[in-house]
């Protein structure tokens, strides 16, 4: 009797069809881990490129497989932490010029609303958001989901890529270096793990 009973556990559990995990959930941030970064890019007066990041930022995202429009995302970002890999330049983007962190030591972005991609399901435009300098803009982030699946440490993680653009005045920002150096590009890339 003990051995049909086990026959069909093994009969039911083998027919049975497999749950993939679609990855819905809320993920934070994997700050601890460093597998996320936002770096930028803007002309130096129209003659080189300067490239930098920001060095601390947190955030977290909800992902649903089912209605993937009903995602969100929030991130916030410590200004102060810009690294352009100079001493002194870093000291004035920190400045009243530029960022002005003394008076306004965060920035955040929220998601409002999120637009799929007819061709491409992992790709979407992330509206929502950005308050920088202490000005709200609402910006797109161009974004691209890069997988999601269960790490060695028996987590489970989802990765994003996005990237946008800024006109720095939009925000308040003064500095006026000519036509070149008026927008700068931002490239970010995330990792959460799921809670």
């Amino acid at each position: 009797m003990k051995r049909i009973a086990v026959a069909s556990a093994l009969s039911v559990a083998i027919s049975a069809p497999l749950q993939a995990d679609d990855g819905s959930g809320t993920y934070a941030f994997d700050t601890k881990g460093q597998h996320q970064s936002i770096n930028f890019k803007i002309s130096h007066l129209g003659y080189s490129w300067l490239y930098g990041r920001f060095n601390d930022f947190d955030g977290e995202f909800t992902y649903d497989a089912e209605n993937p429009s009903e995602s969100s995302v929030t991130v916030t970002i410590d200004p102060a932490s810009v690294d352009s890999a100079h001493a002194e330049r870093d000291k004035h983007l920190r400045s009243e010029d530029f960022l002005y962190v003394d008076e306004y030591p965060e920035a955040r972005f929220e998601s409002t609303r999120i637009e799929l991609d007819d061709d491409n399901p992992k790709e979407a435009d992330i509206i929502g958001n950005l308050t920088l300098r202490g000005v709200t803009r609402e910006v797109t982030l161009d974004a691209e989901m890069l997988g999601h699946g269960e790490d060695p440490w028996g987590g489970y993680r989802m990765g994003f890529e996005a990237e946008t653009e800024l006109t720095l005045s939009n925000f308040g920002i003064p500095m006026d270096l000519g036509k070149a150096s008026r927008t700068v590009e931002l490239f970010i890339s995330v990792e959460g793990i799921r809670q």
